[in-house]
């Protein structure tokens, strides 16, 4: 071993991998991971694009086309390839439209989770003592509550609508973030490099934010990729019975609500609605299991 060392070239010690190509060695890896990456792409590609990929609008109504079956099945035309709902919109247009709708309340869940969590267990984690007890002790309390009831008294609170649904869900979430960025620095203070910085004259924010947090990132970007996930779900849910986005927004959840009662005879207004919800939180799923295994160092031995 030594002698290789000894005898290893200038361009051995240079083809060293950085970090970024030994995380996307260890994220490639996982086929499971790049389908659920893939599929999440292209999702969010088609909701960027979407007025240029669909030829309806998804509010205008065909009421010569009402309930119209998909475009394979008997009585359904091209125009329309997945068919039309109950007041005769284009379903493969509301679901385009729809994914812009839940990729926005799930970014928008995720970021004010992670963004009021990070800071509340970065002030619990440094400061401990009673700071830290009163901030672990409300974090146990709505972590007490069921997180979609508890979201649906916020929502009854704030009133029905995409982004009182929002926040209602990303405080439902707050715990999650708060124990991990606190368990984070905690485990990273009593580190030499975080002694050194300190005694070397560094303020509090520099060593909070500069030194500290950055080295924190990983386990947060990872809770982040599986909130997604469930954001959309809760999102959905809210949407579903009628305090999530409003009628005639074409959100998934609504979709959904909106379907149940034509579900015997028009199965595809349910179906097409309720597959995209699976295959998406699927694919977070898949993308955030992917994630831990590339940025945990742990899974790397």
């Amino acid at each position: 071993m030594n002698e290789q060392l000894l005898t290893a070239s200038p361009g051995d010690v240079l083809a060293t991998p950085g970090p970024w190509r030994e995380f996307w060695d260890y994220f490639s890896a996982n086929r499971g991971a790049l389908i659920g990456a893939g599929f999440i792409l292209l999702v969010l590609l088609a909701a960027l694009f979407a007025n240029l990929l669909t030829p309806h609008s998804p509010f205008e109504q065909y009421r010569d086309a009402i309930l119209t079956p998909p475009a394979w099945q008997e009585g359904g035309v091209w125009r329309y390839p997945l068919g039309t709902d109950e007041v005769g919109r284009d379903i493969l247009t509301r679901l385009i439209f729809g994914g812009r709708m839940s990729l926005f309340i799930g970014m928008m869940v995720v970021c004010l989770a992670l963004l009021l969590g990070t800071l509340i267990g970065l002030a619990a984690g440094y400061a401990r003592g009673i700071t830290d007890t009163l901030i672990m002790r409300a974090m146990d309390i709505i972590m007490a509550l069921p997180s979609l009831l508890l979201a649906l008294a916020i929502v009854t609170i704030l009133g029905p609508g995409l982004i009182n649904a929002a926040i209602a869900i990303a405080i439902t979430y707050l715990p999650h973030y708060v124990r991990i960025t606190r368990a984070s620095v905690i485990a990273e203070s009593s580190r030499d490099y975080v002694t050194a910085s300190r005694v070397s004259g560094a303020g509090v924010l520099r060593l909070v934010f500069i030194t500290i947090l950055p080295n924190c990132m990983a386990p947060l970007i990872v809770q982040a990729s599986l909130g997604f996930s469930n954001a959309i779900l809760d999102a959905a849910a809210l949407g579903f019975i009628g305090l999530g986005a409003q009628p005639p927004s074409p959100e998934w959840g609504s979709m959904l609500s909106n379907a149940l009662e034509f579900i015997q005879r028009a199965w595809w207004v349910v179906t097409f609605p309720g597959l995209m919800i699976l295959l998406t939180v699927l694919a977070f799923n898949l993308m955030g299991d992917g994630l831990r295994d590339a940025l945990d160092p742990k899974m790397k031995l």
